[in-house]
């Protein structure tokens, strides 16, 4: 394909149309230049900048997952600023061992290095209360990954704060979210750090690059890596995702030996399982009568909907940063507590609650996914979710079954559901049916109005 030209703030080309054309105001030329641009990707790029070149950084806190990326960056930070490095690693529940991690950090010459297990955290203090607003983004996204950003940008900023650091660094890219998910994080809890992020100042911009300049610091490279994957993954005790390279033709059908977390549906039990799920004040706290902390309900939750393939999504997304991206995931825990969430909530909320949460939900979902878990308005509508959550107690039961997850039963002491008025038998005159007329009339009333004043706008005249 032919290469569109670059567009920069200054002295930039349209592409097709030279600055004379312009001038001159020629309008085939112009014409072919938007139908130039309309068909061809227009690549905006700019000259790497290192904005710490001359105020080199004297410690930085690494967000360190002891892979090849990280280790190239870990290795590059000591080579471009001669700073001191420490390395953190979080245990989300990736499972992942790692402990080699830290072996790889010593390697390096790392004389503080932070591996935190912080799965509890995660689970109880980020996943439970977005589960409480439903929260779905662009209507089918349980916001896996974004969820996982504030609590790692937290986390490097407390140590950056115990050992003294100037700086915190990250190993996202410059075409992603998760670079403005950490940043805004950083920023919003120590407005004064320094923040680096390499993939956007080197210019180690391909495979083979990053391949020789880990070769040359010493840096063992797997075989797996030489040949760049047929996919990256990112994964927590949430949910794991698939992106890049044969995900990025949308009309490709992923593999199915690429899933890690669930069975195909084809492949589930033909025989469905059922569960009983526990609620307080919104969030799930037993399975089936045995009480659990978060994260282990969490992981029960993953090997139940996981054993009967529930929790698959094949999606296009809109990015924050401009672009749609293609990704699948898998959420088998979340899948089944978000349909368990929604039905203890449809007998413990009453219908001006419910609806209320339901409008703000796409906010709510969109401001995770944008990066923005510590800004005012996140906070605001945490405050309202967590108060309509006070009387959201009871037990859900659920059938799994071939890639579904259905409720089949729900209870609660604080139950608005009431028989006695909805039944359809004799109510002994708990509803007065004749009360209906009156509210019918008035609720048509502006309807009867309009049909007045503009006669004939739905029933036209033949």
């Amino acid at each position: 394909m032919m290469s569109v030209p670059t567009v920069g703030v200054k002295g930039s080309k349209v592409a097709g149309a030279s600055k004379r054309s312009a001038m001159l105001g020629a309008p085939m030329r112009a014409k072919a230049a938007v139908r130039s641009v309309a068909r061809k990707s227009v690549a905006v790029t700019a000259k790497n900048v290192d904005p710490f070149a001359d105020n080199p950084p004297k410690k930085v806190v690494l967000a360190y997952s002891g892979g090849l990326d990280t280790s190239v960056i870990l290795a590059w930070l000591k080579d471009t600023y001669g700073c001191e490095v420490v390395t953190f690693t979080a245990d989300l529940g990736q499972g992942e061992e790692l402990e080699p991690a830290r072996l790889k950090a010593e390697k390096f010459g790392i004389k503080e290095i932070y591996i935190d297990d912080l799965r509890e955290e995660f689970v109880r203090d980020y996943v439970f209360p977005m589960f409480r607003m439903n929260a779905l983004y662009e209507g089918t996204y349980l916001l896996g990954t974004s969820i996982a950003r504030p609590l790692i940008a937290k986390r490097q900023i407390e140590i950056a704060q115990e050992v003294g650091a100037d700086a915190v660094c990250h190993g996202a890219t410059g075409k992603g979210n998760d670079q403005v998910r950490f940043e805004l994080g950083y920023y919003a809890l120590k407005p004064d750090v320094k923040c680096i992020a390499p993939w956007r100042i080197w210019d180690l911009n391909s495979r083979t690059s990053l391949i020789e300049y880990a070769e040359a610091q010493g840096i063992e490279v797997p075989a797996s890596k030489r040949n760049e994957a047929p996919y990256s993954m990112d994964a927590n005790l949430l949910h794991i995702s698939y992106e890049g390279n044969i995900m990025e033709d949308p009309w490709t059908e992923p593999a199915d030996d690429m899933f890690t977390r669930s069975v195909s549906p084809e492949q589930a039990p033909d025989k469905p399982t059922y569960i009983e799920i526990e609620f307080e004040k919104g969030d799930p706290v037993a399975i089936d009568g045995e009480k659990l902390s978060p994260a282990m309900l969490l992981t029960k939750l993953n090997e139940l909907g996981g054993a009967n393939g529930i929790g698959r999504l094949d999606l296009v997304e809109n990015r924050f940063v401009g672009m749609k991206s293609r990704g699948v995931y898998e959420t088998p825990g979340g899948s089944v507590l978000y349909v368990a969430h929604r039905a203890i909530e449809s007998i413990c909320l009453d219908r001006g609650s419910a609806h209320l949460k339901d409008e703000l939900m796409p906010k709510y979902a969109e401001l995770i996914y944008n990066g923005l878990w510590f800004s005012p308005e996140r906070l605001m509508i945490q405050a309202m979710a967590d108060k309509s959550q006070e009387y959201v107690a009871g037990t859900v039961r659920m059938k799994l079954y071939k890639g579904n997850a259905t409720v089949v039963g729900r209870k609660s002491p604080f139950s608005q559901y009431d028989p006695n008025i909805c039944t359809f038998e004799d109510d002994k005159g708990a509803y007065d049916q004749q009360d209906a007329a009156g509210f019918i009339k008035l609720n048509a009333l502006r309807l009867r109005t309009n049909a007045t004043v503009v006669p004939g706008i739905f029933m036209p005249k033949k």
